[in-house]
């Protein structure tokens, strides 16, 4: 406590709590950070589990009290904190002796300065400095785990995928999960979704990429076996009449071009699959099919036409999935080949009563018979 009252006399700019004693502690580390918030100056408190963060802002002569319960009632074992004059290390021994290193900083160098609520530090599922091989070889990471400046954007991209799957994962009950990659392509984002799964949420996986390139497939089953990935592996074949052995749990499909996408979503209706993950591209079909009356201003202007194609194609595969039980969400996605904003399908299966099924249906046909659509997922489905 002495020590604590020692640090925080020195206008505490930043505060690391870390190093539980205990391996089950519900956070690993909390850190109090000196911010200006709503224009006044106070500590946000922030507190990590393994998979997210929780916030907390409190008032400058809180600090001390609420560092002091923390470390005792936490039974953490070490506090780094950066002041005024000096930088501070309160470690405290497994054998239980406490000690308290200062060294002084000249100039200000080196302390984290008071900074804006809204500045802080995303808390990424894929975090920096751990060995993550897909993301050396892609160039996102150095060999030593460092984000290489230039890619901080995909980055960014790749963990956004990650925690798009993370939200559903707790939905599927299955011990193993069965994943189906369609039109994997060169497959870094399976590699990455197989390491999430396996490494950080310590789940069995078996993940199957598909797609048409033999040379493509070649090197994916080399990495994999490079890796040690021995739950994931790869396939040439196409999604149209694919015979998957297992019914997977989750069915992904990336950039699945024109009526792939439908092939694929079929698939994975007809395998009950829990979770559907799907970013179409190249939607083709309804813009050679559209004709209306109505709203003929739409179908006067090529660009416009084309962009309400591709949204009206997804509007109906969304309502469609809806008729088969599933929840759908549309989401915004950015894969990591900086292509434009596109669109990402989540669909999750659930216990949806037949009357809210049969109103999802009602509402796709109604769209297609004014535009006089005929898509292929439809079709299929009907069959």
């Amino acid at each position: 406590m002495e020590y604590i009252k020692t640090v925080f006399a020195d206008r505490i700019s930043k505060a690391v709590i870390s190093n539980p004693k205990s391996k089950t502690a519900e956070y690993r580390k909390i850190i109090l950070t000196l911010k200006n918030i709503g224009g006044k100056e106070k500590y946000q408190i922030e507190r990590f589990n393994d998979k997210q963060v929780f916030h907390e802002n409190i008032e400058l002569n809180e600090a001390m009290a609420t560092a002091e319960k923390i470390m005792s009632d936490g039974g953490y074992r070490q506090l780094d904190a950066w002041g005024k004059s000096a930088s501070y290390m309160i470690k405290m021994s497994k054998k239980g002796k406490e000690s308290l290193v200062k060294k002084r900083t000249s100039d200000n160098q080196n302390i984290p300065k008071v900074t804006n609520s809204n500045n802080r530090k995303k808390n990424y599922i894929l975090k920096e400095n751990e060995n993550i091989p897909p993301l050396i070889d892609l160039g996102i990471f150095t060999k030593d785990g460092h984000i290489v400046n230039a890619m901080y954007d995909k980055y960014k991209q790749i963990n956004r995928f990650v925690e798009i799957v993370d939200d559903v994962i707790p939905n599927n009950v299955s011990e193993t999960l069965n994943i189906i990659d369609f039109g994997c392509g060169k497959s870094y984002l399976t590699f990455i979704l197989y390491y999430y799964l396996t490494e950080i949420k310590g789940k069995s996986a078996n993940i199957t990429g598909l797609d048409l390139k033999t040379d493509v497939i070649e090197k994916c089953n080399r990495l994999a076996e490079k890796y040690g990935y021995s739950g994931l592996r790869f396939e040439v074949g196409d999604i149209n009449g694919y015979d998957s052995k297992v019914n997977p749990d989750m069915v992904i499909t990336l950039h699945a071009c024109d009526t792939a996408t439908d092939f694929a979503l079929y698939n994975a209706v007809k395998w009950g699959a829990e979770t559907i993950l799907s970013v179409p591209c190249c939607q083709h079909e309804l813009n050679s099919q559209i004709s209306t009356e109505n709203f003929a201003a739409i179908t006067d202007y090529g660009l416009i036409k084309e962009r309400f194609s591709a949204l009206a194609t997804d509007a109906i595969r969304g309502k469609l999935l809806e008729s088969e039980g599933y929840s759908v969400q549309m989401l915004e996605f950015v894969d990591f080949e900086h292509s434009p904003k596109n669109l990402l399908i989540r669909a999750v299966k659930k216990n949806i009563s037949r009357e809210k099924r049969e109103t999802a249906k009602q509402k796709a046909q109604s769209l297609m018979r004014e535009f006089s659509f005929k898509p292929t997922l439809y079709e299929l489905l009907n069959k």
